[in-house]
This record gives structure tokens, sequence and C-alpha cells, in this order.
């Protein structure tokens, strides 16, 4: 299955980061900053596919080498809490030939950046490992027809009524800001997932794979499976020893969750699907006896019984009595099943269904419920792990007073700021606030741990009784299947089937009066 992974991210000079890094490093490039004085160099060789820049017709043509390119970008950013780029890192499917990496990449920079006035810098990376992918750094500030760099903002004055500039109390004239260009709009997001979403499904098409991405989130695609927690390096590393981690046993019972909750919803479905058919199928066979009397559950098992002696007419005599046994076992299970729950006609079978559906349906939204709730807990205490741990850095970072010592600092620390940060949003979203009661979180999550397995408990009791319809529509199903009428001159199949049977029963008792009709046997 392809890998649905797409994330954007923007390259931001208040964390530390650098154009000029993030190039070397998808390039594997030794590259100089003139920003910082330093060489950043990140040896990419044996996972670098292809790396190339894509300018649009009104960029300098010296923009093609990336040192200047990016050097560049980063001189025309004179502020401490700049946004340099936007960076952009994607799945590529495996299902896909490699030769075709390059041209689908393209396409999609092509279409969607360069064609807008953005400089595109990508590169295909391949360990060899199953999981290729691209990266993409883009300029995020536009260039006139010259080249020039254009400002990111422009400011516009309010007018009133008749078209005249607001002066304000302070003197001044009233005015607000205007971006040049939209590309930071959030709903290009959408637009550049859906994108390499179409690209990479026509590709697929085109190599005759049957496989398609989906690049929109578990809720938006209405499908209900919960989604597993990201293992991060340290544990994904213990797991692969067959070190168990809290992380990994919760990505298990998710799993586990997410397959019980969808056996339990396609049988469920595939039930009703069934039921849908087969009051079809009875509406035909009413009409056509018109309005004879309705079989029976109960008959219609007697008739699967009938229909698999008459198939085993052949049969040895040894053969035929002990697959005989079986099946008078198998129908004596059904309609004791039948008889135990009242379920007579197929609006009866119908109700039980639906009444099964509507069982499963609140477990099944509450454990996802508990399990989303479970993963949250996991990730707030990891993240307050993290938080607790790289504070003293974060905190020696804002007693820094000047510029140069503070931007020094940064880049030393990157990665642990930006981990820091990321922390604190993940606390922030799921926690409210970075003070975390880990003895609360505990007892919860034992609870909802608790109460997540007596609703796997709950579900797996429905089992019985989903495993029972099964096997009743499977029955039912091959002696409906049998009883097809065959021309419109109202003939039956030549051999004996619950129709024909119907049909003679109609016309032994039209003479008759109605209570004198013979009634169909029971098993």
């Amino acid at each position: 299955m392809p890998c649905p992974h797409f994330k954007i991210t923007i390259v931001k000079r208040s964390q530390g980061q650098s154009a000029v890094a993030g190039a070397a490093y998808q390039s594997g490039e030794r590259l100089f900053s003139e920003y910082d004085q330093k060489t950043k160099f990140y040896n990419k060789k044996k996972e670098l596919v292809h790396a190339e820049i894509m300018l649009p017709s009104n960029a300098p043509p010296g923009y093609a080498d990336r040192q200047t390119l990016w050097n560049a970008v980063e001189a025309v950013e004179n502020q401490w809490n700049s946004q340099l780029a936007r960076r952009i890192v994607l799945a590529l499917p495996r299902e896909v030939p490699k030769d075709q990496y390059l041209p689908m990449l393209k396409e999609f920079c092509n279409e969607q950046f360069v064609s807008k006035g953005m400089i595109a810098d990508f590169a295909i990376h391949d360990k060899g490992d199953g999981n290729p992918h691209a990266h993409i750094l883009l300029t995020i500030r536009a260039m006139d027809e010259r080249g020039k760099w254009l400002p990111k903002a422009r400011k516009v004055y309010d007018l009133d009524e008749n078209g005249e500039r607001i002066q304000l109390p302070s003197g001044n004239w009233k005015c607000h800001k205007e971006n040049t260009v939209d590309w930071n709009d959030q709903k290009y997001a959408e637009v550049w997932r859906h994108s390499w979403e179409t690209i990479t499904n026509r590709y697929l098409e085109a190599a005759g794979r049957p496989e398609r991405v989906d690049l929109r989130s578990f809720e938006r695609q209405g499908v209900q499976q919960i989604p597993t927690v990201h293992l991060g390096p340290a544990a994904h590393q213990m797991e692969k020893r067959g070190i168990e981690t809290f992380l990994g046993n919760l990505n298990r019972d998710i799993r586990t969750a997410n397959s019980l909750m969808q056996s339990i919803r396609s049988t469920i479905r595939g039930l009703q699907r069934w039921i849908a058919d087969l009051t079809e199928k009875k509406q035909i066979l009413l009409d056509a006896l018109e309005q004879a009397k309705e079989p029976t559950l109960s008959n219609l098992l007697v008739d699967y019984f009938n229909l698999r002696n008459e198939q085993r007419s052949n049969w040895s005599g040894k053969a035929k009595l002990k697959c005989t046994v079986r099946d008078f076992e198998e129908i004596r299970q059904a309609v004791d099943y039948l008889k135990a729950h009242s379920l007579n006609t197929i609006e009866d079978l119908n109700a039980a269904i639906k009444d099964l559906s509507q069982t499963a349906a609140p477990l099944r939204k509450q454990l996802k419920q508990n399990e989303n709730r479970m993963r949250a807990i996991a990730q707030i205490k990891d993240a307050a792990a993290v938080h607790a741990k790289l504070k003293p850095i974060h905190d020696t970072f804002l007693k820094k007073n000047f510029k140069l010592t503070k931007d020094a600092y940064a880049a030393q620390h990157k990665d642990e700021l930006d981990t820091f940060n990321k922390a604190v949003r993940t606390l922030m979203k799921l926690n409210g606030g970075t003070t975390v009661d880990f003895s609360a979180l505990d007892a919860e999550f034992s609870a909802l741990q608790s109460a997540s397995a007596e609703l796997r408990t709950q579900l797996e009791a429905l089992q019985p009784d989903i495993s029972a319809l099964k096997n009743i529509r499977k029955y039912i199903d091959m002696v409906l299947n049998k009883q097809q009428l065959s021309a419109p001159g109202g003939k039956t199949s030549e051999k004996e089937s619950v129709l024909k049977k119907l049909h003679e029963a109609k016309a032994t008792a039209a003479p008759k009066k109605p209570e004198q009709q013979k009634n169909t046997p029971e098993l």
C-alpha cells in the first residue's frame, strides 16, 4: 500500500534553522552559509538519487547554483524571526517504477510551485530500505519580472465611504498590511496534497497497479480507525531489538482494537447487504407466485438440507451418510438459533441484524474514544519528559541578551530547541499547559485500559451471533440461488426448488378453502 506521508513545515530563523543547512542536508552538497559563516555538510551520498533546482522564467540564472540561491534568500531576510523557506517531505510510492520518480516529482513541482513564481529545490532519497521519499525546499518571497525580491507585505491605507484616507486621533493614517502573494494561505496545503495524490494515483494506474493513495485524514475519509502513535527513533530501535516499550504496547493494543472493529463492522455490513438483496429476492418470489404463502426460514433450511442430499445422490453410501449427519447437525443448530431468538421470517432476520448493528456501534465508538484518549495521554507523558529534560537549555537561550550570542547558541542547540518547542506545542494542545499531573494521567490511563478491555470483551461476545447469522445466510442463499424463474411464461427450473414446491402447493390448494390449505412441514 502506498505510504500517504506528506508533511509541510516552515524553516524559521527564530528556531535556529537555516535555509542553507536545509539545502545542504537534502542535496548532500557542502555549502557555505554567509549568515553564520559556517560550512554546512551532511553526507547523503548513499541515499541521494537526484537533486535539482527548478527556476521560474523571471529568476536570475545564477540561482541555479544552490549556495548562491539560499544565501541570497537568507541575505534578504534580516529579521531575527524571519521565515526563510517552506519545506515539504513526501513519500514516493514503492509500487511505481523508480525511473518514474523524477518525472512525477518534476511535474508536481512545476504545476504547483514553479509556475506560480516559486523556486523549487528538490532531492530524491532512497536508502533501499523500502522508504523512498523526496525533500522539496521552496522560496517564500516573490520576485518581480527582473528577478528582484519583492516585499512579503505592503501597507494599504483604509478608505472611508468617499474614498478618502481615514485619519486617526494620533494624526497617523489608518492602514493595514496585505501580503504580496497568498502562498502562506492554509488552503494551499489542501491543494498541494490533493495535487500530489492525483499525480501519484495517475502514475500508479499507468504502472498497472490497483493501489491508490488518499492523503486525507482517517476522519475526513470516514474511516473508523484509530491512528497509531509515532514511536520515535529510540523506541523504534528498541522494538527492532525485541524490547517492548510503552508506546509499542499501546500501538499493539490499537491495532488489535482496529482489527476487531473492522472484522465486526465488515461482517455486519455484509449481512445488511445480504438482507437487502434477500428482501428483493423475496419480493420477486411473492410477485411471481401472486402473493403465495411466504416461506419461513425453517422451511428454507429444510430445503437446503434436501438440496444437499440431492447433490450427493451419486456418492457412496458411507460418504453420503457422513456428510448428511454433518449437514443435519448444522441445520439443527441453525433452527435452534432461530427458535431461541423467535426468528421466523426474513423481516425477523432483518430486525435481528439491525439490533446486532445497533448494539455493536456504540461499543465501537466508545472503544475508539478510549483508545484515542490513551494515545493522547501517552503523547502528553512523552512530551512532558522531553520538556523537563530540555527546559534548562531553553531557559539558557532566553537569558541570552545579545543577538549574535543568542543566534549562535540557537544554532548550536538547534535540535534540542526544536524538540523542546514541539513538546510545548503538544502539551498546550493536549494538556492545556506544561504542568502535568502524572498520577492523575496514570489513573485515567489505567481506567481507560480496563474500560477498553471490557468493551473488547463485549464485542467478542457478539461473535457467536454473527457466526450463526452468517451460516444461516449461506444456507438460505444456496436455496434461493437455485430457485430462479427461467422465463416470462411462468416456467420454473427443472430441478426441484423452493419456488417449484410453493407453486405446486398453491395449484393443489386452489380448489380448497383457505383453512384446508396444506401447511409446509417444519423441521
